[in-house]
Order: structure tokens, then C-alpha cells, then sequence
């Protein structure tokens, strides 16, 4: 069952679409000062994910934008807002969800490009910054609290938001958490966690509770460590690591395959969504402004938004 020898499979990306000249203009922004060292940016692309209706829609996180990449692709500006939307995912009955790092966590009216706050804070106190979010299948909302935390700062956090509305901290040391998903019988969470360039695996217990988390996966390397993750449908994880690519790791965390970009421009390959039918996969290259596509080895799990 176990062979840590077997080499890994190759998966060359395609550049699927790439923003439209009309919607790129290079500027200081507040948010590329500590985040990107103050540079002059176009776009910061995340939070890939399908509607009901088979759009792909991202945000923009410098300059609070939404948008929508249409079945017959057309590029549509959806919103754009004071705040800086990082995460999006659907919920079952069609509302968009966003952690945004200034706002808190906020729903999108997709049909009127309205923006209301579910929760700006916490107990009372605010949030560090949001990040990434995923439901369960019963409705449940698990996001990061990321902000500037790491190796220093071990103080990033994860939250439930269960369907009836009680908000649960599930950890509260976690040095950069970032991109956050299920598995196939939800009874482990898994959380990127940047700076350590670790994958957390939070058991749940039959009560709703976490123990016993651990490492998952140790990553090496790269511009950064990793980011958005999903598991597909035989409990393989799909992790974008920053500088390097797209991993498949299969159910016991074991590298299966790279899914990876030969232009040298591509070193953030950060977020992604797998295709309605599970078979390709979607990814956000948040500096150069292109989506890029590749075929999944396995089909993606379906997600609540999506079933």
C-alpha cells in the first residue's frame, strides 16, 4: 500500500483565460504595502469557485473586486468594494461567501453585486484577517483567521460558523492558516498553514470537537508555503504550493503528482476550483492575472454549493 519511492506524475497546465487589458492597471495599493513589499501590482487573483450555473467566479484582493468568467467566456466585473476579499466559496442555496481580510466575513448578492457582513468580529474582537472558507455538507462554515501570523506569531486561528449560528474556535496557534477543506466523510479538517509549510489534520470528534491534530503533510521549498487546497473524491489533497505548483497527495498524504506551469512568470499558482463534473482543474495565478486549467488525475469532491 505505502511506496515512497513511486516518482510523481507530471500535469502541464494551460492558460485558460487571462484578465482583459481593460481590467489591469498597475498602482500602489494599502495592501500591497505589507504584503507585497509595497510593489506596484495589477491584480492579486483568488478564491476560484462555480456556481450552480457552471461561472467561474475569483476576486481581486488589492482592489475589493468580484468577478465572473461567464460559460461563453466573457470576463464580467461583478462588484468592487472597500475591503479586500480573499476566499469565496458558494453556499447550497446559491448566496456567494467571502473572508475578507479588512471586513470579516460577508455574503455577496450575485444578482445585485450587494455586499452584507455575517460577522465583522468575533467575541467581541476583531479578526486577524480572513483567509479561506469551506462548507460541510450539513452547512457548517470552517474559516481561517490567517492575518500577518507565522513562525513568530503563532496566534492564527480557525472557526466553525455552524447553520444555526454558533461560532466555534477549533484552534488558536496556528502559524498562518490558510486554505481550509474536508474530507470525503468530514471527520478531519485540513488547514494549509503557510509558514510552516505544514498541512494540519484537526480530527473531529462525534460532539463537534477537535483533538489530537497533527502534521499532515511537511512541504519543503518553494516562494512560500502552501495555500488553497481541496480534496478530490478518493480523499487525495490537491495543494497549491507557493513557487512550485499544484500537489496530489493521495489518501495517506503521499505525493501522486505535480500539476505544474512552464512559464517562468507563474510562481502563484494560489487558489483553486475544481470543474462542476469533478474532471479539470481550475487555478488562480494571482500575479500575471491568467486562470490556468489542467486535467484532474482524479475527480474532484463535490461541493455543498454544488450539490
Amino acid at each position: 500500500m505505502i511506496n515512497p519511492f513511486k516518482p510523481v506524475e507530471l500535469i502541464k497546465t494551460e492558460v485558460f483565460m487571462s484578465m482583459p487589458a481593460k481590467f489591469r492597471n498597475a498602482k500602489p495599493t494599502s495592501w500591497a504595502i505589507p504584503n507585497r513589499q509595497g510593489a506596484e501590482i495589477e491584480c492579486f487573483l483568488e478564491g476560484p469557485s462555480f456556481d450552480r450555473e457552471g461561472n467561474l467566479w475569483f476576486t481581486d484582493i488589492p482592489y475589493g473586486r468580484i468577478f465572473r468568467i461567464s460559460t461563453k467566456g466573457e470576463w464580467e466585473l461583478i462588484t468592487q468594494y472597500d475591503g479586500w476579499p480573499n476566499g469565496l466559496k458558494f453556499h447550497k442555496d446559491g448566496r456567494a461567501f467571502i473572508c475578507d481580510y479588512k471586513m470579516g466575513l460577508l455574503e455577496l448578492d450575485t444578482k445585485t453585486g450587494n455586499i452584507t457582513t455575517i460577522l465583522g468580529s468575533m467575541y467581541s474582537e476583531s479578526f486577524k484577517g480572513l483567509n479561506d472558507l469551506h462548507f460541510a455538507s450539513n452547512g457548517d462554515l470552517y474559516f481561517t483567521d490567517q492575518g500577518q501570523t507565522g513562525i513568530a506569531d503563532p496566534t492564527g486561528r480557525v472557526f466553525r460558523l455552524s447553520a444555526s449560528g454558533q461560532l466555534d474556535r477549533l484552534a488558536i496557534n496556528v502559524p498562518s492558516p490558510n486554505g481550509i477543506t474536508l474530507n470525503t466523510s468530514e471527520k478531519h479538517v485540513f488547514v494549509a498553514v503557510t509558514r510552516a509549510q505544514q498541512i494540519w489534520r484537526l480530527p473531529l470528534m462525534a460532539d463537534g470537537s477537535v483533538s489530537k491534530t497533527g502534521v499532515a503533510i511537511q512541504l519543503s521549498g518553494g516562494a512560500a508555503g502552501p495555500d488553497g487546497i481541496e480534496m478530490d473524491s478518493e480523499n487525495g489533497l490537491l495543494v497549491c504550493h507557493l513557487g512550485v505548483g499544484v500537489w496530489r497527495f493521495d489518501n495517506n498524504m503521499l505525493p501522486t503528482h505535480l500539476i505544474y506551469s512552464e512559464n517562468k512568470h507563474h510562481h502563484h499558482l494560489a487558489n483553486i476550483a475544481c470543474s462542476p463534473d469533478g474532471q479539470d482543474l481550475y487555478i488562480t495565478e494571482s500575479m500575471s492575472g491568467d486562470i490556468l486549467k489542467a486535467k484532474l488525475p482524479v475527480p474532484g469532491k463535490k461541493l455543498f454549493g454544488l450539490s
